[in-house]
Parts: C-alpha cells; sequence; structure tokens
C-alpha cells in the first residue's frame, strides 16, 4: 500500500545538498561571489578595517576595501531540481586560519578564487585544499585593468595539478558565479567517482 505522503519522502530523499567552501586572498571577491549567486539573503561576517588590522592585513593593491570577513559568509543556490549547493566563504587573512578546518568538513570542493594582481594571495588556498584532497577550481576573478592573462597561464604560475580547472569570472555577475559552480561540480563529481573505483579495484 502506497502511503499518501511518499511523494513528500521521494522529495526528501532525491533532493541533495552539497556543501562548497568559496576561498582565496584577502580581497578577491569572496564575499561578492557568494552575495552574486546566492538565492538566500546572504550571511555575512564583514567588520570594518581598523588601524590595528594594518599592521597585519597586507592592502597593497586592494586599498579601497573597507571591510573584512571575520568569521564566515554563506549563501545557497540551486543549481537545479534536487540540486542546491551550500556556499561558505572563508575568511582570507591568516590570522583566521584556524576557521578552515572546521569549515572544510564534509565540503564536496572549493573555489578557490585568484586576483591576477595579487596571484601569490591564493597559494594558501591552493596548497591546504592539494594536501587534503579536496577537489577545487580556480576562479580567475576579472577584475576592471587588470591584464588578462589565460587559463594556461594561470595554472602554470600556480603549479596546479594536471587537469585542475582554471575559469575565468566575474565575482559580480550571477550567471558567471554559477557556471563556476557547476564547472566545480562537475569536476569534483568525477574526481569522487575516480577514487572511489581507485578503491574498490
Amino acid at each position: 500500500m502506497v502511503s499518501e505522503n511518499s511523494d513528500a519522502l521521494d522529495d526528501d530523499t532525491t533532493a541533495l545538498a552539497l556543501k562548497i567552501l568559496v576561498a582565496g586572498g584577502f580581497g578577491v571577491g569572496k564575499t561578492t561571489l557568494v552575495g552574486a549567486v546566492s538565492e538566500i539573503r546572504p550571511l555575512r561576517t564583514e567588520e570594518l578595517l581598523s588601524e590595528a588590522g594594518q599592521l597585519v592585513d597586507d592592502t597593497d593593491g586592494v586599498d579601497q576595501k573597507v571591510t573584512t570577513t571575520v568569521a564566515m559568509d554563506f549563501g545557497r543556490i540551486t543549481i537545479r531540481s534536487g540540486l542546491s549547493l551550500y556556499l561558505f566563504g572563508t575568511p582570507g587573512q591568516d590570522r583566521f586560519w584556524f576557521l578552515w578546518d572546521e569549515l572544510a568538513q564534509g565540503a564536496l570542493g572549493a573555489v578557490v578564487l585568484a586576483d591576477t594582481r595579487r596571484l601569490e594571495d591564493c597559494f594558501p588556498a591552493v596548497d591546504y585544499f592539494e594536501h587534503r584532497r579536496i577537489p577545487f577550481v580556480v576562479a580567475v576573478n576579472c577584475f576592471a585593468g587588470a591584464r588578462t592573462y589565460g587559463a594556461h597561464d594561470v595554472s602554470r604560475a600556480l603549479d596546479l595539478d594536471q587537469g585542475t580547472p582554471v575559469v575565468l569570472c566575474d565575482a559580480r555577475d550571477r550567471d558567471s558565479g554559477k557556471e563556476v559552480l557547476i564547472r566545480l561540480v562537475e569536476y569534483a563529481g568525477r574526481m569522487h567517482t575516480a577514487r572511489l573505483l581507485d578503491s574498490v579495484v
């Protein structure tokens, strides 16, 4: 006998929510990306930059930035029916690294945002995800006035593992951000499937 609640149960069991991290250096656009793609009002933990913070936060190249994330950003986007992504934007400064291990628990993958004017700022995030074998894509946030580099050039400059996707994006644009997330989900899915197959061979 089929319960009248069976449709609701099917909806619950087929709905899939995946955890995604958005990482990168200070001022690269993590909060902007989460806010641009989120279909809910994003949770932000931004505070005004202080004089004390100037001693530890490198604002060179992002002189107009007046706030900083002190815990995390959170947003949600539905990619397609039954598939939602929960987005966790990580803080970019070294002094908040202790939060990363907590945020990374259970993550399918990560987006590492990069700014070609300060490309070295994303090295710590790349190293973090490579060492923990968390699939990630590098999304180059194309700032106005910045020199444009191709995906291959960025991949070589960051010494990425072969096959790690590099995409160009505009963190302010919802469609551009959504394409980055779709690329990550596809790549992470392939990586997890390959690892599962390796474990049973």
